[in-house]
């Protein structure tokens, strides 16, 4: 895999990820609707450096470990595989049937920082997005390039992603939360990511360092 056909595969897998509802959506549709769309942006901008974070820890490890240890590696692929793989079985059979906006707090101490903080806090805190990166940003890295720095990039990008998307959630709160509550939609998103996980778990099985 070329570092073009690396990133090109990313951005898709990535921008699906990025478009399915989760925690980190629910809690900036919530604060546009309720707290105004600055503290919306606020806390886009902590869940983003949350990601960054998690990335900049993930790389820095796994830069370590894929580049020293071909037992560290082929231990670290079946996991990711595994992971990915149930993920990918779980949202495919299991679809969710709403998108829960009432799971993210609407109240927030201190003024629009807070909100920052808030977000930050939200995405650190949450060791599932450090076991999907462990386990996601791996399989995209191309023959011959730096791990550790191309793994980091890759996390970079998502957070592109996600803050262009949060934007788009925030310039338009009420019919895309709208959207993102009806249950044909929701299921949807989780059957097509799914389908995604599921492949790439596959292909990361296979996968030959």
């Amino acid at each position: 895999m070329t570092v073009i056909q690396a990133l090109l595969a990313f951005s898709v897998a990535a921008a699906l990820l990025t478009i399915t509802p989760g925690l980190d959506t629910a809690l900036v549709l919530r604060t546009a609707a309720v707290e105004g769309a600055k503290r919306a942006a606020f806390a886009a901008v902590g869940i983003v450096a949350g990601c960054l974070a998690w990335g900049a820890a993930v790389a820095l490890g796994l830069g370590v470990l894929l580049e020293a240890s071909t037992l560290a590696f082929n231990i670290l692929k079946w996991a990711g595989a595994a992971y990915l793989v149930w993920l990918g079985i779980g949202l495919i059979l299991k679809p969710r049937d709403r998108f829960d906006l009432a799971a993210a707090p609407t109240t927030q101490a201190g003024g629009d920082f807070a909100w920052m903080r808030r977000g930050f806090l939200t995405n650190l805190l949450n060791p599932k997005v450090g076991v999907f990166y462990v386990s996601f940003l791996p399989q995209f890295l191309p023959q011959g390039a730096p791990a550790g720095l191309f793994i980091f990039l890759l996390a970079a990008l998502h957070g592109v992603m996600g803050l262009l998307w949060f934007a788009a959630l925030i310039a338009a709160t009420r019919p895309i939360a709208g959207a993102l509550q009806r249950a044909p939609v929701v299921r949807w998103l989780d059957r097509l990511t799914g389908g995604v996980f599921l492949a790439f778990g596959v292909r990361l099985a296979l996968e030959r360092r």
